[in-house]
């Protein structure tokens, strides 16, 4: 399927402004489509974050700019692999500037997105979350670093509250080095390569990214572009292969809670002469 009416000329792991139009084009295509419901999920291929920048796609990535076309507006990166899930507080931001957009309102909202996804697309029916703190050693109580006790300990605490099954702060070096993660339903990390790194490291070509909280399914490869190795008869079609996979399968999942959640029940509204007459 050609969603362009021209035909582009690709220049094989090269990076070009056709090829960023072209793919800014048939990302619009696909949304239009899914939001007129003649597609169900959407699995999107690895772009170039830089030569699809244009005045229509102002943002670091596919994650931030499916969210803005959602109606929801809200999102979680979520990368899954068959025995790891972690999702990200903040995705594609410098790491400078993650300390100030790390809140307990966003963590809280965080939290409740992953708990719904983990709920209605994996099927998990009380998922358990490990939350990763910012500093080193989670901070040591306030030695090298205030964020955990000021901020996210009160997120945790008041997403208990919502009876969402959260646990931390951990030290991500120790969290993961001791397999601690193997313990939990997934885990949510504080910002991008504290929770990628550890993820790739362990399921680099199988792993997918999945944008949880949409009103609709969007799944990706873990991976990038690897422009250089285009060509060469080296890049692995698993990860592409598991986000397909991974989009029907939360897709049925999907349907299927909503169909066991929806009310089975009739209403009716009784009128005033149907209740003088009773």
């Amino acid at each position: 399927i050609n969603c362009l009416d021209d035909n582009v000329r690709v220049e094989l792991g090269k990076s070009t402004d056709i090829a960023g139009e072209s793919s800014l084009i048939s990302l619009e295509h696909a949304v239009k489509d899914l939001k007129e419901g003649k597609i169900d999920v959407l699995v999107t291929a690895p772009i170039n974050k830089d030569n699809v920048q244009s005045e229509k796609f102002n943002f670091p990535g596919h994650t931030e700019y499916l969210t803005q076309e959602s109606k929801s507006k809200k999102s979680l990166m979520l990368m899954v692999s068959e025995n790891l899930k972690v999702g990200v507080a903040t995705t594609h931001l410098p790491l400078n500037k993650v300390p100030e957009e790390i809140t307990e309102e966003l963590i809280l909202e965080k939290l409740r997105i992953m708990n719904k996804s983990l709920i209605q697309d994996f099927r998990i029916r009380k998922p358990k979350i490990a939350v990763l703190g910012l500093n080193p050693h989670a901070g040591d109580n306030g030695l090298l670093g205030t964020e955990e006790v000021d901020i996210i300990i009160p997120a945790i605490n008041k997403a208990k509250e919502e009876d969402i099954l959260a646990l931390g702060p951990y030290a991500a070096d120790g969290f993961f080095g001791s397999d601690n993660f193997k313990k939990v339903d997934a885990i949510l990390a504080m910002y991008h390569d504290q929770g990628l790194t550890p993820f790739k490291a362990l399921a680099f070509n199988s792993g997918v990214n999945y944008t949880a909280g949409l009103d609709f399914i969007r799944t990706s490869p873990g991976h990038g572009t690897a422009y250089e190795i285009t060509g060469l008869g080296k890049a692995s079609e698993i990860s592409f292969r598991n986000a397909i996979y991974l989009a029907c399968d939360i897709y049925r999942s999907r349907t299927e809670y909503q169909e066991i959640s929806a009310d089975p029940l009739k209403h009716y509204e009784i009128s005033d002469k149907e209740s003088d007459q009773q």
